[in-house]
């Protein structure tokens, strides 16, 4: 079976692109799982964070399905989302477009370059839930906004959301950040229990000051990721709640990636928020996949040139943590 690819990422979260809308595919439910797990194997000659299936839609310009490197589906990925918007809106040669995900039609928009010669695009992040029954967290309680678990430290407050992803968040200082604890927990939450039965992601944010944060991010089906789009989304909510920053105001959020800009926005008691980022393109490929050997080799592959712009842009954000 011979695919072509893109390879892409959104703030150093990196993905390949399979176009299923312009190209006669015919995958089954297995075969993606299966693809994810191969293509994505970073020990392998392509490796990525997850691959991003763009189908037709019915009702939207659009469908994006997620596959996780570990062969599991995501309902959302916002890094991920910012590429197909990308992808899309050029192919249809527009500004703008809605993409249909598991959960809902997102809107997506070209935006001004984040920093010089970056790819920057828009994509609303929703609908976001504070029901622990749509994470699932069981606790005997209906939603958890800065509140301990003692099973799982005694030093942390945690938020627990669904933006649709589920998502784990504490605010913590740099001594917390730099510590094991992150690890612990996610790996805990991660492998069976009796808490988070389908995993979670889990985000150490700390505040730098208003209008910028830095998060890190377990995510979950990957491990540590140099970003998360939903994670960053659902952490920039979470400092406005805890009025660390203001609903409606750009939050630049910090990453081992790069950065991102989230507008968290509340209408009639329901929040969005936007998140605005880059899509850059590494290199396009086109494989021979032989499913039935679980083996496939790269048989042509071209290179963009994009990714020396966003490497100032990393270069740049490293500095400012560092003064921060």
């Amino acid at each position: 079976m011979q695919i072509d690819l893109i390879k892409g990422h959104g703030s150093g979260n990196d993905f390949l692109l399979i176009d299923e809308k312009a190209n006669p595919y015919t995958f089954s439910e297995n075969d993606r799982a299966v693809l994810a797990r191969l293509l994505c194997n970073r020990h392998s000659d392509l490796g990525a964070d997850g691959i991003l299936f763009i189908m037709n839609s019915n009702h939207a310009d659009g469908k994006m399905r997620v596959f996780n490197a570990d062969g599991s589906e995501a309902s959302m990925c916002g890094n991920g989302l910012r590429l197909v918007a990308r992808y899309i809106c050029e192919k249809l040669q527009r500004q703008e477009g809605v993409i249909e995900t598991m959960k809902a039609n997102l809107r997506v928009s070209k935006q001004a370059d984040l920093y010089p010669n970056v790819p920057t695009y828009q994509v609303e992040i929703s609908p976001v839930s504070f029901k622990l029954t749509d994470l699932p967290l069981k606790l005997n309680q209906p939603t958890l906004v800065n509140e301990k678990i003692p099973e799982l430290s005694s030093e942390l407050s945690f938020s627990a959301l669904a933006v649709p992803n589920p998502h784990l968040i504490a605010i913590v200082d740099t001594d917390q950040l730099q510590s094991e604890l992150q690890r612990q927990i996610s790996e805990r939450v991660n492998e069976p229990n009796e808490l988070f039965p389908d995993g979670v992601n889990v985000s150490f944010v700390k505040s730098i000051n208003p209008g910028n944060i830095y998060v890190n991010t377990f995510e979950r089906g990957v491990g540590f990721t140099n970003a998360c789009g939903t994670a960053m989304s659902a952490s920039s909510l979470i400092t406005c709640l805890q009025n660390l920053n203001e609903i409606d105001q750009p939050i630049n959020v910090y990453n081992n990636g790069g950065k991102v800009q989230c507008v968290v926005h509340r209408s009639e008691g329901d929040y969005s928020i936007d998140l605005i980022g880059n899509a850059t393109y590494l290199y396009q490929a086109t494989v021979e996949v032989d499913l039935e050997k679980n083996s496939f080799a790269v048989t042509n592959k071209g290179d963009f040139s994009e990714q020396m712009a966003y490497q100032k842009l990393q270069t740049e954000v490293q500095s400012f943590l560092q003064k921060g």
